[in-house]
């Protein structure tokens, strides 16, 4: 019988430059490891497989333990990291993390992934406050990222949120928003650092 959910793979976003903090957001210790490889780890939980995703630069600072998958630097912002993993292995569904998430565990992720629903193009969480989808704590669907190159080919913004917004997004809420904060600076890394003592 054919299967008709496609298999669930995870990508730890860690291609960004890191301006605003000041280094690189991947390797910054919130939980006694480099913030890449713990997010690397929650999603070995509950993937079928699960890949850094990283710029050329990086790739010699990249431990061998780790599978990677190069930016094509074919589109612009995050769209760069997720649709090169979508170019690489094109019918799997991609469970994406930006690496600045430092409250988020693996109860969180499981209530994503136990939320999915394939049929459509992405399941995305959303904040009760915001109730808009953050694309960097999304599964995206192989039917939604063909959707996404084509929105970049037309499209004047290559902004992923706009695009989950105007596209067929299942939204699904965590139990606190808090688990979604995202750490861009050293005040909000230091307030993460406080939420978890």
């Amino acid at each position: 019988m054919a299967r008709t959910t496609p298999q669930l793979y995870g990508l730890v976003l860690a291609g960004g430059k890191s301006t605003r903090m000041g280094s690189d957001k991947g390797l910054l210790t919130y939980h006694g490891i480099p913030q890449q490889e713990y997010l690397y780890q929650l999603l070995g939980e509950l993937c079928d497989d699960v890949f850094l995703s990283i710029r050329d630069e990086q790739s010699d600072s990249i431990p061998n333990s780790f599978k990677t998958i190069v930016d094509k630097n074919e589109y612009r912002g995050p769209f760069n990291g997720i649709l090169s993993a979508h170019k690489a292995y094109s019918d799997v569904a991609w469970l994406v993390l930006a690496c600045d998430l430092p409250l988020l565990d693996l109860e969180t992720l499981k209530h994503l992934v136990e939320n999915r629903d394939s049929k459509q193009g992405a399941t995305s969480f959303a904040t009760k406050e915001t109730k808009l989808p953050e694309p960097l704590i999304t599964i995206w669907e192989p039917k939604g990222l063909r959707e996404a190159i084509h929105h970049m080919q037309t499209a004047e913004s290559s902004c992923p949120r706009k695009f989950l917004i105007n596209s067929d997004t299942k939204l699904v809420f965590p139990e606190h928003d808090e688990v979604l904060y995202n750490a861009n600076n050293i005040e909000d890394y230091k307030y993460a650092k406080s939420k978890l003592v």
